[in-house]
């Protein structure tokens, strides 16, 4: 039988058995709170950096601090229940050395929680905020795969036509890149911002792509179409070389070297153009052949611009003919329109308050000196007619500039 004596040692030896594990108990506790709480908020500073990059360094920096801490709270703990294991037998002094550790531990694990909890509540206003905005990426993230998938279809449907998709297929290869950038873990390091922006840049250029691919169809019979319209206009220019022909031939015969000198080869280039616009129109066949209409398109450009280069010198020589032919019959008529425009400008200038402007009256003055000289230029065989009808011209324009000068003056003193 025990003594009073032992009892008593029995019993304090089980109190102090029972508070060390309770005081470990409540330390394991402790660390389980500790662990998820920074476990949490990890979380929601890598959620936090990818949603939001160029706010995401300062959390981070402090997140790494309470991370220590939370550490090196846990290596601490552990070390405890190593340093105290009750599952063997203690004196009442060890269990009692044994509560206390647990108890100190315990403080520390719940000090770093608390802080670690009041970091998080900092970071929830910011997190809500970002999280609202994150609502409106899945909305953005279908419409871009939606314009993908037209894309893709719409592409498809052209290279079974036969058409050379090339073009859209590599627009839809951009948009395919781009969208599992911002499909990946993390928003591919872009943030919502960028996130968002990436998903728009998909949706437009899949719109793109499947805009090209279903324009194929239309481009090719534009194309076929624009073939025979060019081929029917070079027909109607090259018809004009013979009549530029005769019309270099009416000037030369007709008229002074001053009239025509500047026309001079005015067939040949005409008929250099519109054969340098059968060869081009012939390669926009040979594309259209090959399906390649871009190719055929701008051949088919090329080929416009050699046409309407040989209309314009064409017109040239023979609008010049017709402009001699006139002035020869009637040198008078182009002076008349001249003479009328110079008594305009006179008129204005003596309506001025103040008479006209002693600039003005000098520079009109002149103009209608020139004016009586212009016919002094229609002598001999062969009259220049083209270098008067040039300066009747000039004339016109100069009285013009005087008109507009005076407005101007007037309205600056308004």
């Amino acid at each position: 039988m025990l003594g009073a004596g032992d009892a008593r040692r029995r019993g304090r030896g089980a109190q102090a058995a029972d508070a060390a594990a309770q005081a470990r108990d409540a330390a394991a506790a402790a660390f389980y709170d500790m662990d998820q709480a920074q476990k949490y908020v990890e979380d929601r500073v890598t959620l936090f950096a990818d949603l939001d990059g160029a706010a995401a360094a300062p959390v981070r920096t402090e997140f790494e601090g309470l991370s220590r801490n939370a550490d090196a709270a846990a290596s601490a703990y552990i070390a405890v229940v190593d340093a105290h294991d009750l599952s063997e037998d203690r004196t009442p002094a060890e269990y009692d050395a044994a509560r206390r550790a647990f108890l100190a531990v315990t403080d520390r694990l719940r000090e770093v929680t608390g802080r670690l909890n009041g970091f998080a509540e900092r970071l929830a206003p910011q997190m809500r905020r970002l999280e609202a905005a994150l609502d409106r990426l899945p909305p953005r993230l279908t419409a871009a795969r939606d314009a993908v998938t037209a894309a893709d279809a719409a592409v498809a449907r052209a290279r079974e036509e036969g058409f050379d998709a090339a073009e859209p297929e590599a627009q839809l290869a951009r948009a395919r890149e781009a969208l599992a950038l911002v499909g990946s873990p993390g928003l591919g390091g872009l943030g919502l911002a960028g996130a968002m922006e990436k998903a728009e840049e998909v949706r437009q250029l899949a719109d793109r792509a499947r805009e090209a691919a279903e324009e194929l169809p239309k481009q090719a019979e534009k194309v076929r179409n624009g073939i025979t319209a060019v081929r029917t206009r070079v027909d109607v220019v090259a018809g004009r070389v013979e009549a530029v022909r005769q019309a270099m031939r009416q000037l030369l015969r007709g008229y002074s070297q001053a009239c025509w000198q500047d026309l001079r080869g005015a067939p040949e280039a005409v008929e250099a153009a519109v054969e340098r616009a059968r060869e081009r129109l012939a390669e926009a066949t040979a594309h259209a052949g090959r399906a390649e209409w871009r190719q055929a398109q701008q051949a088919l450009t090329a080929a416009r611009t050699e046409l309407n280069s040989a209309d314009r010198r064409a017109g040239q020589v023979t609008g010049r003919v017709a402009q001699l032919e006139e002035a020869a019959a009637d040198p008078g008529k182009p002076a008349d329109a001249v003479r009328f425009a110079v008594r305009d400008a006179q008129r204005m200038a003596v309506a001025a308050p103040g008479g006209p402007a002693p600039h003005h009256a000098r520079a009109l003055d002149a103009l209608v000196e020139r004016l009586e000289k212009a016919p002094s230029l229609l002598t001999g065989t062969h009259p220049d007619y083209w270098g008067y009808l040039r300066e009747l011209d000039a004339i016109k324009t100069a009285a013009g500039d005087v008109v507009t000068r005076i407005r101007a003056e007037r309205a600056a003193g308004a």
